[in-house]
């Protein structure tokens, strides 16, 4: 990403922020069916679709039984989260790269600094906005089950989850989730060595290229990070689902991880997992293009950092 200073400035800081909050929402928003999808899959397993594509059949189902609302299930919390959690992200990132590289003249992270910054920025975020993943995917997932008093809304979830279950039912999940952290940590540095990489070929700057380049570096780093690390996500799903599913209760982590195991095998660490690289590739790509783009903007709105350089 790009930083304005060797020190963090109310003009760099805004700008990293503002970008990151609009690029989320606007990835999230043009996603949100496919994330109910993989939600479902890796909280319940894969339906029982006739014939044609499960995912397709799968949108048909929900829409036949829940309505166009059924399919943007955890939109509120899923943008109140984004808000914050790209916003706050790259606003991290952006300082902690600038940190571990301030004695650095080329001003080029090693690998080693950049996952540092990228953990950082992830482990930051991830407890800032946990509750607010916890009720995304409940409501997400509640239209699957009868006989339980459903959530009205985010605040009404955030209120009952509170009051049911405390402190411990608003950060379930945490754990996997912080684990979470190597997809970043993996994502961020080998999109920067795409971005370096396209930039020597085509003899300009990382904060130059074009929408497409940045597109191909989104794209191909979120592939690599998702496959690696998607197992995570299952774990992390089914311990945040659990609150209204006495049936499916687990311990913690390690009992959720077992019970996957025993019930699917190995490919019940990797349910929804072609739904969500459909999901999750083209958000990537919309996240970080929107971001490098609304951030260029942002920047050239103000006079330029006599002192700015670029990461």
């Amino acid at each position: 990403m790009a930083a304005d200073s060797h020190v963090p400035t109310p003009r760099g800081l805004l700008c990293n922020a503002g970008a990151g909050a609009a690029a989320g929402v606007l990835a999230a928003t043009f996603v949100c069916p496919l994330d109910v999808i993989k939600t479902r899959f890796q909280v319940h397993g894969l339906p029982k679709i006739g014939k044609g594509s499960l995912i397709v059949g799968s949108l048909q189902d929900i829409f036949h039984k829940e309505g166009l609302r059924g399919m943007y299930r955890g939109l509120s919390p899923t943008v109140l989260a984004l808000l914050p959690n790209w916003a706050v992200y790259f606003t991290i990132y952006g300082q902690l790269k600038i940190f571990l590289g301030s004695d650095d003249e080329s001003h080029q992270l090693s690998v080693g600094a950049n996952m540092m910054a990228a953990a950082g920025a992830g482990a930051a975020t991830t407890i800032a906005t946990n509750p607010l993943w916890v009720v995304k995917t409940r409501l997400q997932t509640q239209g699957m089950k009868s006989g339980v008093l459903p959530y009205r809304n985010t605040v009404s979830a955030l209120r009952r989850i509170a009051f049911e279950e405390g402190i411990r039912g608003l950060y379930s999940g945490l754990v996997p989730a912080l684990a979470g952290v190597s997809h970043v940590a993996i994502q961020f540095p080998t999109y920067e060595k795409i971005k370096c990489y396209l930039a020597r070929k085509d003899n300009t700057t990382m904060d130059k290229l074009s929408a497409r380049d940045v597109a191909v570096a989104s794209s191909v780093s979120k592939i690599f990070a998702s496959t690696l690390t998607y197992p995570h996500e299952v774990v992390r799903s089914r311990l945040q689902a659990q609150g209204f599913h006495s049936e499916k209760r687990y311990s913690g982590v390690i009992d959720c991880a077992k019970k996957v195991f025993q019930q699917d095998g190995l490919p019940g660490f990797y349910r929804g997992c072609a739904t969500n690289l459909l999901r999750t590739t083209p958000a990537a790509v919309i996240t970080f293009t929107s971001f490098e783009m609304i951030h260029r903007f942002l920047v050239n709105m103000y006079p330029p950092d006599p002192q700015a350089h670029t990461l």
